[in-house]
């Protein structure tokens, strides 16, 4: 857990959103503050924010940084300027689901004040990315409950990336399940992917389980199957960015085989995520649009070249999944086993 929020507003609806710059870490703890929706734009966009819930929360967040200034007009100019809002911040990341589902629920709070003066709208808004984060803190924190259950006592976990508080509101996804298990006196091990080519594991997983005094080890990406092969492994737990109606999951780059080399070794690889990140329009992974980064984020990596000037660059953010190597799915509501489009959709059911 961090000392600060991963995320906060800060003031009225004429304040500004305050995030942890995720570039800065693990040796800055650095608080930035964003005052414009193009500032929110560039965080999301060069990962000063990132994972797929905290995303979905900073575009709230945005729109209502971007519709203020349309405040003092009519209507008509408001409705106008939140369109170009919610469509510039769409651009920012296209993979993670959470992005469009908040500001499709930013468009819903708009239509239902529609008739209302423009400042009452925004404030609206304001209020509406307040619940979003309150949904989210609560969401975590039923991930960990239900992901804790299905780890034993000795147990060797690996995860990839990071998906812990510094992705969410508050508690993570993936990181929830062993931040959970580790309070109930359950003793782990985690094995921490460094996560080429941004190693989110080695900055970020590794330093959000030191302050939370769990024991790990950190791992080159190459070095998974191997600790599989020596019996350090007893479980994989993930995040996920976008999961299909069929269970296929999308997860930064290196997930897939992760969880092929826990198939190839027998060990149950789960996913943690909210309802949020599931995307019931799509019928599988292959419809989920993956993220190309900029080819320096590999050739020059944290300012360094590591490769000659002029080589050819394939640089995904992401990769899928397929719902088969997925023992579990586990979300608030509970955990889905096994992985198939209609547990999903009895479990993401409207409940009375």
């Amino acid at each position: 857990m961090t000392s600060i929020p991963t995320l906060r507003w800060i003031g009225d609806t004429d304040g500004c959103l305050a995030i942890i710059d995720q570039t800065r870490l693990p040796l800055e703890l650095v608080e930035i503050e964003l005052a414009d929706v193009d500032l929110v734009w560039e965080a999301i966009r060069s990962l000063r924010v990132r994972g797929a819930p905290a995303i979905g929360l900073a575009a709230g967040y945005g729109v209502v940084l971007g519709v203020r200034e349309a405040a003092g007009g009519d209507a008509a100019a408001l409705t106008a300027r939140l369109r170009r809002v919610v469509e510039y911040l769409a651009s920012s990341r296209p993979t993670a689901v959470n992005l469009s589902w908040a500001l499709a629920r930013q468009v819903g709070v708009a239509k239902r004040f529609g008739g209302r003066p423009p400042q009452e709208i925004v404030a609206a808004l304001l209020a509406e990315a307040h619940a979003m984060y309150q949904e989210d803190r609560a969401m975590c924190r039923a991930i960990g409950r239900h992901g804790a259950a299905l780890l034993a006592d000795n147990t060797g976990v690996l995860t990839h990336c990071n998906a812990g508080a510094l992705v969410t509101a508050d508690y993570g996804t993936a990181l929830a399940v062993l931040f959970d298990a580790h309070a109930s006196g359950k003793r782990l091990h985690v094995y921490v992917d460094e996560t080429r080519p941004l190693l989110q594991g080695a900055r970020l997983t590794a330093w959000e389980l030191i302050q939370a005094g769990i024991p790990a080890t950190l791992i080159c990406d190459s070095m998974a199957a191997t600790v599989m092969r020596e019996g350090r492994v007893q479980a994989v737990v993930v995040g996920a960015d976008r999961i299909a109606a069929n269970g296929d999951t999308a997860n930064k780059i290196g997930t897939y085989q992760v969880a092929l080399c826990a198939a190839a070794h027998g060990i149950p690889f789960y996913v943690a995520a909210p309802s949020s990140t599931f995307d019931l329009s799509i019928a599988s992974g292959e419809e989920i649009p993956i993220e190309e980064r900029p080819a320096h984020e590999i050739t020059e990596g944290f300012g360094r070249r590591t490769a000659p000037p002029g080589m050819d660059v394939y640089n995904p953010a992401f990769d899928v999944t397929p719902a088969r190597l997925i023992r579990a799915i586990i979300c608030e509501r509970g955990v889905i086993e096994p992985v198939n489009q209609q547990q999903i959709e009895a479990m993401l059911a409207p409940r009375a």
